[in-house]
Order: structure tokens, then sequence, then C-alpha cells
């Protein structure tokens, strides 16, 4: 059973029909004490970085969640929920994050006539081998919605990167702790697989010889 954590801000149902559509059993629940009793545990994410900690720290989910990752339980953060796994998030001011893969999230400074925010479909670029990209070919669209950017102090991190007048990192893996910046749940059947990924993912970062690439 896969478990969305609803803390008031994210596109909670759609994510949730996205894996009920691949077949997985997932919920949506907004009690931190019952993340225990989950295989999985997805955070999503709408909205500002400051905002959102205080939403995760108010309720209680901020102790949990760093529970959650120190277990090995697999956790995959999509969009803010990505940016919420790092160390420092600087919109509406500097605010601690999760502390769950080193770095900062920052605003994007696109070169022209690349815009702020950053919307829609762009070409995603592995960096790395990893069980999430399982099936994935490299050079293929996920859908974007997005002013600020990950920048993990580590590059071991860093799963793929976009093009947005410079280079951003689009997904990231650190043990058993993963993040997107995309939305998958809104990127097609290429999204669809990720997700699927994510549902049969051990939590390693263990590559077999099925990668395409």
């Amino acid at each position: 059973m896969i478990g969305i954590v609803d803390y008031g801000m994210g596109n909670l149902g759609s994510v949730r029909n996205a894996f009920e559509h691949l077949g997985h059993a997932a919920r949506i629940f907004d009690d931190p004490h019952e993340a225990a009793g989950f295989e999985r545990i997805l955070l999503p994410g709408v909205g500002s970085f400051a905002q959102a900690m205080r939403n995760l720290d108010e309720r209680g989910w901020s102790p949990v969640l760093r529970e959650v990752a120190a277990s090995g339980k697999p956790m995959l953060g999509i969009c803010l929920g990505m940016q919420l796994l790092f160390d420092r998030g600087e919109e509406h001011g500097d605010t601690q994050g999760l502390g769950l893969v080193p770095g900062q999230v920052v605003l994007m400074k696109p070169t022209p006539p690349n815009r702020l925010p950053h919307v829609g479909w762009n070409t995603l670029d592995h960096a790395r081998r990893h069980p999430l990209h399982a099936g994935v070919k490299d050079h293929v669209d996920f859908y974007f919605v997005h002013s600020y950017h990950c920048v993990p102090e580590d590059d071991a991190d860093v799963l793929a990167r976009v093009d947005h007048g410079g280079r951003v990192v689009a997904s990231v893996a650190r043990a058993n702790v993963a993040g997107m910046q995309f939305h998958p749940e809104k990127s097609q059947a290429v999204g669809l697989k990720l997700l699927d990924n994510f549902a049969a993912w051990d939590g390693s970062d263990t590559v077999g010889s099925a990668l395409p690439w």
C-alpha cells in the first residue's frame, strides 16, 4: 500500500488515481501516526516552500518523514514535495527543509527568451542509471510547473536534468529517498511508468540490466 501524505498542500487525487489506474493500492492519509502502516510514502506538493514546511511542522509530519527516510522505506517527493526533501529553500524567506537530500532550493534565473514559471513539457536527460528509470528512454518529455529549482550539494544525487535557459535538476535520489520536479501523474504513459517503478522499488540503488540506455 502506498501512502500519499495530505498536509494541506498537494495534487492528491490525480496522484492516487494514477496509481489506481496502474493497479496499485494507494490511500491519501492526514495522520502522521499512520505512516508506519504503509510500504511506501509519497509526498506531493503545490504552493510555496515556506508554507509547506509550516504545515509539515505544525501538523507533526516533519519528524515522521525523517523517521520514514531513516528506516529505509521508499519515499518519493513530487514537485514541491521534491523541494521539501532538501536542506533549505529561499521561497518567501529562508526556510529549513526536511534535510533528507543535502542542498538548497533557489529561484531559477533562465536566460531569455525562457521565462518563469517553467510551465509545460521539457526533455529529460538522464544523469545516471537508477531503478526508478527502468524502461524509460533518455530524451523524453515530462510536464513541469515551477519557478524554484533544487541545487544538490552532491552531483551523485542527480538522476536527470532539463534545459530551461540553463541546466535544471529534474529528479534526484539518495538511498531510499527520491524526488521528481516534474509531474509524472500528468506526463502521460512515460510518467505512469515512473510511478509504476516507484510502486515496485525497494529503496535500493541497485540497477539491473533492464535499463535501455
